[in-house]
């Protein structure tokens, strides 16, 4: 007679049989098994470039600091301490369950909220560069068309997930969305920052593709963006200058084209090894605004090849690990939110980088991650942990 021994349940075992039983086992993936390595590439490309951006800041930032009467390390303590808050906010955006963004109540006052404030700045903003976009509060300065970015990717990351059965019935699907694309764009169009107006319309155009909306709305609403676009350039005539000088950078090089022209020559004084970090020279008063908008070009002169490989590559990887996560999300919610978060960032890098190089207008957009400024910064990592927030339940197919 054989006796069958018994062995008393494990903890993981037990917590395993819990979870099973009352059907959450699918919903909490993340204690169950291992991430994906987009998960923790996605880690690493995020913390590199933070890392990277301070780094860049500081040495771009000296010269600047020095000559207005400041302490060479200013702007780099301030870049370090919105680096702090953006922790928090990326932590927080990661902590949080993303499903808790499919909440109206939830996710109405933010957006309503960041709208709001978009407003405001319209009307009692501080006009700087040309553009009415920032906000003044104390002894600080944000933009919160950064902030606007996020609550459109939830905004219509909502919308779609409840209603993309529905594709195909305009009044449903189409018409909201073109909603919050006029709305957003519309809102940095009369702040005079067209260059955050390109990005909202390039994320919910991005987010109605993978949609799947049919594809003559699509074509219909490109081509009716690329319309207004030239509708208001034709108004805008110092921004249209500005935008479109890279197109003629030997007759604009004394004028509209002179920071792309700088640009371009530091860029090429990098050569392939770069004169290594600190010993560039567009931060002397060559390239206005070397620590924020032309940061790129900085890295380019400063760490040649390898600086502009690591993030031209870098922003490359976080778009395809993005998808990746976009397309192996564990519901329609969470593909939405990272697809619109990995749509943001590669187009505003692209867009940026771009105009910096002189192949694209040049829109006075950040580099994410890497230019000086806390509301970017803070926004841009709180998109980060979002899509972390997702990446998380991702798994493998076996």
């Amino acid at each position: 007679m054989t006796t069958e021994k018994r062995t008393t349940p494990t903890l993981k075992e037990r917590r395993l049989a819990t979870l099973r039983r009352t059907g959450l086992a699918d919903r909490h993936r993340l204690p169950l098994e291992k991430p994906t390595a987009a998960y923790f590439w996605i880690w690493i490309i995020v913390i590199s470039f933070v890392m990277l951006g301070l780094v860049m800041v500081l040495s771009s930032s000296s010269v600047t600091s020095l000559h207005s009467g400041s302490s060479a390390w200013g702007m780099f303590v301030r870049q370090s301490a919105w680096a702090a808050a953006g922790a928090l906010a990326m932590w927080a955006a990661y902590a949080l369950p993303y499903e808790s963004w499919h909440s109206s109540r939830i996710l109405m006052p933010v957006v309503l909220s960041v709208v709001a404030m978009n407003v405001f700045v319209i009307l009692t903003g501080a006009l700087v560069h040309g553009a009415r976009a920032w906000l003044d509060v104390g002894p600080f300065r944000m933009q919160p068309s950064e902030f606007m970015k996020l609550a459109v990717v939830l905004f219509c990351a909502n919308l779609l997930s409840h209603r993309h059965r529905s594709v195909k019935i305009t009044s449903i699907v189409l018409w909201p969305v073109l909603a919050a694309m006029g709305v957003t764009a519309g809102l940095c169009a009369a702040q005079k920052d067209y260059g955050g107006s390109l990005i909202f319309a390039g994320i919910v155009l991005f987010m109605m593709v993978i949609a799947g909306l049919p594809a003559r709305q699509l074509w219909a609403t490109t081509i009716g963006v690329g319309a207004l676009g030239a509708l208001v350039l034709t108004f805008a005539t110092n921004a249209s200058a500005r935008m479109l000088a890279f197109m003629h950078l030997d007759a604009t090089k004394e004028d509209s084209g002179y920071q792309v022209y700088q640009s371009l020559l530091s860029i090429a004084n990098g050569g392939w090894s770069g004169t290594g970090i600190g010993s560039g020279t567009s931060k002397w008063g060559y390239v206005p605004l070397a620590y924020s908008d032309f940061i790129f070009s900085v890295i380019a002169e400063e760490l040649g090849l390898f600086g502009t490989l690591m993030v031209v590559g870098g922003f490359m990887a976080l778009v395809v690990f993005g998808i990746q996560v976009a397309l192996s999300a564990p519901d329609t919610h969470g593909a939405f939110i990272a697809g619109g978060i990995t749509s943001w960032f590669g187009i505003q890098a692209f867009v940026n980088i771009g105009g910096v190089v002189g192949i694209l207008p040049m829109t006075g957009l950040t580099l994410p991650f890497l230019s000086y400024g806390g509301s970017s910064l803070i926004a841009s990592m709180a998109g980060a942990g979002l899509l972390l927030n997702v990446a998380r339940d991702v798994k493998s197919s076996k």
